[in-house]
């Protein structure tokens, strides 16, 4: 299958080396100029599980794309704030059969996506593998996970889609699975994401170091509940303890993804980029917003990160 990785950072390079060692023949593309320049000069470099490897794959700057490249599938893993741009830039590569993957952090990026492709060719999940950016044309790829995932549209049609893909991750050992419950999948991965990338991102720690100090059970039971609240309104039902208990077990590991960084860290500590806080905490303290739902915590937490982007200079 033809697949363009839209947003070749450190996830969409995970994916992207998997799927082409499994034999499919995929495209890089993204906006960060020096990463995908090392890319096409020396090749994905990374550390796989230990191993150092080097895999030659295609990479294009997301303003360079042209027809040639013409996608069956496009998975999105650009930053919630650069989706719009990144669907624009790929208009050539997009025609009436294209399937689009959305596997962003976040809630509601469907929205944006049907500006550019039907219904029934968008399919939304969320991926709980991990991956780290170690700099231009690096990254570091540790750990296992999954990818749940469904079709926006319910038709027998777009069902059959969606189970083409969950087979085309399958065959690069992403163990991909079809999801009837895929809005819940989504909302527990923002509860991670919610509290794992904000608070290590202010804290300057990972997920273990975190885990471990005295008050991280407290803080993070109070922003799941204010994603649990939000999720009500839109008839998704969240077990607060179920998902903290999710959270401790996991993230706090130290021998699985513990000593992970988590995406957000990475993009303003390590990189000085902007962040999705506004797409993750912020989506809820909106949504809070519509429902009359207080969500102080998340407020808070996003305020911080936007006060720390600014103290930085982030862009």
């Amino acid at each position: 299958m033809k697949i363009t990785i839209a947003g070749a950072g450190a996830m969409g390079s995970r994916f992207g080396l998997m799927l082409h060692n499994a034999g499919h023949e995929v495209v890089l593309v993204d906006g960060w100029k020096d990463h995908v320049e090392a890319i096409q000069k020396e090749g994905l470099k990374a550390n796989f599980n230990g191993e150092e490897v080097i895999v030659k794959l295609p990479a294009l700057l997301q303003s360079e794309v042209t027809e040639t490249a013409t996608s069956d599938l496009i998975i999105l893993f650009t930053k919630a704030m650069q989706l719009e741009k990144m669907l624009n830039d790929l208009k050539p590569v997009i025609h009436e059969k294209t399937k689009v993957l959305c596997l962003l952090n976040g809630i509601g990026h469907e929205e944006v996506i049907e500006k550019f492709v039907p219904k029934e060719n968008i399919f939304i999940g969320n991926t709980m593998w991990t991956a780290g950016m170690e700099g231009p044309g690096r990254v570091k790829l540790f750990g296992s996970g999954t990818v749940a995932l469904k079709n926006l549209v319910d038709t027998e049609e777009a069902k059959k889609g969606a189970l083409e893909i969950v087979e085309v991750l399958n065959s690069a050992g992403l163990n991909a699975n079809y999801s009837e419950n895929i809005l819940y999948a989504i909302y527990k991965k923002a509860c991670v994401n919610g509290s794992m990338n904000g608070l290590c991102t202010i804290l300057l720690s990972n997920m273990y170091e975190f885990g471990s100090t005295t008050d991280a059970h407290m803080i993070v039971e109070n922003i799941v509940k204010e994603f649990a609240e939000v999720a009500k309104f839109e008839n998704i039902e969240i077990n607060v303890s179920e998902i903290v208990e999710y959270i401790e077990s996991n993230c706090y590991n130290c021998k699985t993804i513990g000593l992970h960084y988590p995406s957000m860290y990475q993009d303003l500590n390590k990189n000085n980029r902007l962040t999705e806080i506004d797409y993750i905490n912020g989506a809820v303290v909106r949504k809070g917003e519509k429902y009359g739902i207080p969500t102080p915590y998340c407020a808070f937490l996003t305020a911080l990160v936007h006060c720390k982007e600014q103290i930085l200079g982030a862009k």
